[in-house]
C-alpha cells in the first residue's frame, strides 16, 4: 500500500506524544488533528492532551486504530509493535529518525503496513496538499 493510500486512514494513535508544544510529536499530532484526523494521545505519564483523553498504552484504547504513529526511540519500539498487532492497528508508522528492521519484519509478518523514518506531517505535505 502507498503512503498516499495510509494517509486517507483516520484514527492515529500518537505514542510518546508531548505536552510540550515544541516537539514534535506535540506539532505533528496538532497539524493531523486540524487536517480531519481523530488523534489519540498515548503516553503514560498523561491522563490528558489537547482535552483528548490520553492512554498508557495501545491496548487501553477503546476505539479501532488505523495508524499507530511512533515518536519513540528505535530500541522501545518491540514492544509497541506488539501491542499494535494485539490491537490489530493497519498501519505502524515511526516516525523521523525512527528505524527498528526487527519490529518492522515482525508488523509486516502480522500484516500491518509499516512506513519507517519518515514523518507524517511532511508525508502529508507531499501527498494531500495538492
Amino acid at each position: 500500500m502507498s503512503i498516499e493510500n495510509i494517509l486517507d486512514y483516520e484514527t492515529v494513535a500518537v505514542v510518546g506524544i508531548s505536552g510540550d508544544p515544541t516537539r514534535p510529536s506535540n506539532f505533528v499530532a496538532r497539524f493531523l488533528m486540524e487536517h480531519g484526523y481523530k488523534i489519540i494521545p498515548v503516553n503514560p505519564k498523561f491522563t490528558e492532551w489537547e482535552k483528548k483523553k490520553c492512554y498508557p498504552d495501545l491496548l487501553s484504547i477503546p476505539v479501532k486504530v488505523d495508524i499507530v504513529d511512533i515518536f519513540r526511540r528505535s530500541e522501545a519500539i518491540p514492544p509497541i509493535v506488539d501491542e499494535a498487532i494485539a490491537i490489530k492497528a493497519k498501519v505502524v508508522w515511526m516516525q523521523e529518525g525512527i528505524i527498528n528492521e526487527e519490529a518492522a519484519a515482525k508488523a509486516e509478518k502480522a500484516g500491518i503496513e509499516v512506513v519507517m523514518d519518515k514523518c507524517i506531517k511532511i508525508e502529508y505535505a507531499k501527498f494531500k496538499s495538492r
